[in-house]
């Protein structure tokens, strides 16, 4: 099964992993000291954040290497970018209304 990115980045783990790994490259034992779980369960995070194309694990000698590949984090920003716009609209109409309002009681004021 072919996971998204918005699966990857629901569990706050898997994004503490992943800032963790933005960083640098780390190893999966020090991944997994970072955590109150498991070996196996942060192993089965990062195998998650791995099917998203995430991250990425490299054999160096004996160790394995957790690499971020962050690239796939555009297809969150673009779906985030469309409400901002959004909001951006709604949060402008709702300046230009308390500017006429404002606008209103200083005439209506002056004119008194």
């Amino acid at each position: 099964m072919r996971r998204d990115v918005f699966q990857a980045i629901a569990d706050p783990t898997r994004r503490e992993i992943l800032n963790m790994v933005a960083r640098q490259p780390l190893n999966v034992n020090t991944v997994s000291e970072h955590f109150d779980v498991s070996r196996a369960a942060i192993y089965k995070h990062m195998k998650i954040l791995i099917e998203c194309g995430l991250i990425n694990m490299k054999q160096k000698g004996r160790e394995r290497y957790c690499e971020a590949k962050l690239e796939q984090l555009n297809e969150v920003h673009e779906w985030i970018e469309q409400y901002r716009q959004y909001w951006e609209n709604k949060l402008d109409s709702l300046e230009a209304y308390l500017h006429k309002i404002q606008n209103d009681k200083e005439y209506a004021a002056k004119n008194k």
